[in-house]
């Protein structure tokens, strides 16, 4: 047997090992790597601060834990808590109430009366509240494991952010790639996943603070329900409904009509239209412009937002990390893939 090939056994059996070793925490790891290749510029920015990788991949970790996982954390927290007091009798009383309000509306409502019984038509509202109960008692464990993950999450970034550099330069070295092709791969994946990085960050602030501001004039906790509707926000199109819909029909088991009212109106004209259309892609150009190299953001945004659909359909929350990757990956596979072809065409 030729050495290389008992070297190429050793590696594959040594490879799958290595897989069954770490497979739980792949998608950790993976989410870690990417997070660290969108906040590079970051990095770069606390070296050049400190003149200390160790302390500058400190400082990165801890302001990701402070502004990603913190607010998320205090957000699970609560939720759980609040959800574990609620008693059966509130979700008979919220019943009550919708189908009140639907088959009685006030007068200013009354012409949406026929639309507003069709639509309760197909709605069985004991399904509704029996599962609302199940999601109560599940709401624990699945906070604590995503915790978990979020403490995890951190520490493999800490690593991948301290030892980025050197695993990359090892990459170029071992893959069969020219120089120029996987400096090319790594930029323009760096460069998408910036964008979509410091999008949802400033997305999930922007609209989270316009909320958070508005309800807490009306004597609620304007940073937990913020938080709520920050994170909400990430998911495209819904995001906002999944927030402030539930949040209007409390505001009706109660009788508070126009603070319902006012809660729907509020989202959807000043959040949803003004500034989640309007100003948000004014932001986040800014930041782009001062955060991001000229060069940078290739990936047509249409392409990064069914991107981030994807993602979230397919991995759950992560995937709005992971959607973007793997399509700028494959996009930028296919772009070497197109230079080679068009170099073997010049040469022949």
């Amino acid at each position: 047997m030729k050495p290389q090939y008992f070297i190429a056994i050793l590696f594959g059996v040594s490879l799958y090992w290595m897989y069954l070793l770490y497979a739980p925490f792949l998608l950790v790891m993976m989410i870690a790597a990417l997070l660290a290749i969108s906040t590079s510029n970051i990095q770069d920015y606390f070296e050049r601060i400190f003149g200390s990788k160790f302390f500058a991949a400190l400082a990165s970790s801890f302001l990701l834990a402070v502004l990603f996982f913190a607010p998320l954390g205090y957000f699970l927290a609560n939720l759980t808590l609040a959800l574990n007091s609620l008693e059966p009798q509130f979700f008979k009383v919220l019943e009550g109430k919708v189908e009140s309000f639907i088959t009685t509306p006030p007068d200013y409502l009354k012409s949406f009366q026929p639309y507003l019984e069709d639509a309760l038509k197909d709605v069985n509202m004991k399904t509704l509240t029996s599962n609302a109960l199940l999601l109560t008692g599940k709401i624990g464990s699945i906070s604590a494991g995503f915790l978990k993950n979020a403490f995890l999450v951190i520490i493999f970034y800490f690593f991948s952010q301290y030892n980025g550099e050197v695993i990359v330069e090892f990459l170029k070295r071992v893959v069969q790639m020219s120089v120029a092709e996987a400096s090319q791969l790594t930029q323009e994946l760096s460069s998408v996943m910036s964008v979509v990085f410091y999008s949802i960050i400033v997305n999930a602030m922007l609209q989270g603070a316009l909320f958070g501001i508005a309800i807490s004039f009306m004597g609620y906790n304007g940073l937990l329900f913020g938080i709520m509707y920050g994170f909400a926000s990430l998911i495209p199109v819904v995001g906002g409904v999944i927030m402030w819909l539930p949040f209007a029909m409390y505001e009706l088991s109660l009788d508070n009509t126009s603070n319902a009212l006012f809660i729907a109106l509020y989202s959807i004209v000043v959040i949803s239209i003004i500034a989640d259309t309007f100003i948000k892609p004014l932001v986040i150009k800014e930041i782009n412009k001062k955060l991001l190299k000229e060069d940078d953001a290739k990936l047509n945004e249409l392409v990064i937002f069914f991107a981030i659909i994807a993602g979230l359909a397919t991995f759950g929350f992560w995937g709005m990390i992971l959607g973007p990757a793997i399509t700028a990956f494959f996009l930028t596979i296919l772009k070497l893939f197109e230079a080679r072809v068009k170099e073997c065409e010049a040469k022949a």
